[in-house]
Order: C-alpha cells, then structure tokens, then sequence
C-alpha cells in the first residue's frame, strides 16, 4: 500500500496522543507552602494539623496554611484560645497574623496558663486589633495594658487588613515586642507577685479571638526559638 504524507503523519500524531494517554499524570501542586524556618528556630504549626495544639475546634480551623480562629457568619460569644500542650520558658516567637475586620480584637498569649474550669487564659498577650496593635496587655490577671508604642510609631508599623510580622522575645522578666520590623515594646517586669509565680518565668503560647462581632484573626508561619537561660546551652526540638 502506497503510504502517503497525509497517512503518515496521522498515524504519528495517534502514536503521540497513546502515548500522552499513557503517561501518568503530574501530582498536584501541594496547597500549602513549606513554613520558612530560620537556623535554631523550629515551627510551632505543621500548617496542616492541630498537633501539639489544644483548644475549642467550633472556632479554630486550618485554612490556605494559616490557623484562623473565629467566623465571619457568627458573632462570637465569648473568648477563645488555642494553646500549645507544653509551655515555655525563655523564647522567641516569630508569626504573621492578621484581623480579617479592621474593628476587631484578637492577640498571642505567652508565659500564660489556662484558668481552671473556664474558657479564658491568665498571662501576658501580645495584642492584636485596633488601637491595641503592638502592645503588650496582662489578660485576666491585672487586666490592663503594660507597655506600648506611641501611636505615631504603631501606625507606621501597622499594615490593616493584612499580614502582619510579629517577632515576640521573652528573656527572664524582660518581655519585647516588634511589629513589622519596628519595636514597639520593651517591659521589664517589676512586681514581685508575678515575678515570683510560675508565670513570670513560663507557661503556654495561646492564639486568641475576642468575644464580639462576627471576626477572623489568621495566624500563620509560626515558629520558636527557644533562649539558653544561666549558661544553659539552649533546647533543641519541641
């Protein structure tokens, strides 16, 4: 049979097409990035699981990598927190958060403990939120705010409505906080009460969503470094 160049490539092109058929397909692109991890931090959220998390799951959920706590459908009837199951002592936490509603109110928990029988935690938070962005408040305890940035310098740090980077550094009674490169506290803990309880020197890190309004506070890419106390050689691993 007399083969033409019509013939020819037809059959070419149905070779081609089998072989496509044939050949597996790629696997997806994974739907979350690696978390950045910088030399002698390790991540604090695997951005798939609540490993190594405990809270009320009605208001925290796994989204895009992130820990977003709250809904934007339901006004929130009280404060909630997720909180690590270990505690820690002297540390640098590294996170971005950001307030989905500009209005509303969140914050990260540290050297904190979760009061018995109650939805609520007792310690030091990094707040998150309105006027409250960048400074450091003492949650159900003293009830009131320790230290913060002048508001000319927390607005010149602050990104409203998007990711922010929160660099918190607890050493001894010392506690420091940056927002988007810019520090805006340093506090030095001066009472004896607290100095001398077990929360001055550790406790749990705790992501918050305030009572109120239908809100979402999104936290992702957390990671911690913990600090070599007294000559200690610094802990390696969670």
């Amino acid at each position: 049979m007399k083969h033409t160049p019509f013939r020819v490539g037809l059959v070419i092109a149905l070779l081609s097409l089998s072989a496509l058929a044939a050949k597996p397909a790629k696997p997806e692109a994974p739907t979350t990035r690696p978390v950045k991890v910088e030399k002698g931090f390790q991540p604090l959220f695997d951005g798939k699981t609540f490993q190594g998390w405990e809270g009320n799951l009605k208001w925290f959920r796994i989204a895009d990598g992130a820990i977003v706590a709250g809904k934007l459908t339901e006004r929130i009837p009280r404060n909630e927190f997720l909180c690590t199951t270990r505690k820690y002592a002297d540390f640098e936490l590294r996170l971005k958060v950001k307030l989905v509603k500009v209005g509303g109110n969140a914050g990260v928990q540290i050297r904190s403990e979760r009061i018995p029988n109650h939805h609520e935690m007792r310690g030091y938070q990094a707040d998150v939120g309105g006027q409250w962005w960048g400074k450091l408040y003492d949650e159900s305890r003293r009830r009131k705010v320790l230290a913060g940035p002048p508001a000319k310098v927390q607005k010149a740090a602050l990104k409203p409505g998007d990711w922010n980077d929160y660099v918190i550094r607890c050493e001894g009674p010392r506690i420091q906080l940056w927002l988007n490169g810019k520090k805006t506290v340093d506090y030095t803990e001066k009472d004896p009460k607290v100095l001398e309880s077990p929360l001055g020197k550790t406790g749990l890190i705790g992501l918050q969503i305030h009572g109120g309004a239908a809100n979402e506070a999104w936290y992702k890419d957390l990671r911690v470094r913990e600090i070599k106390v007294e000559g200690k050689p610094e802990k390696k691993g969670r």
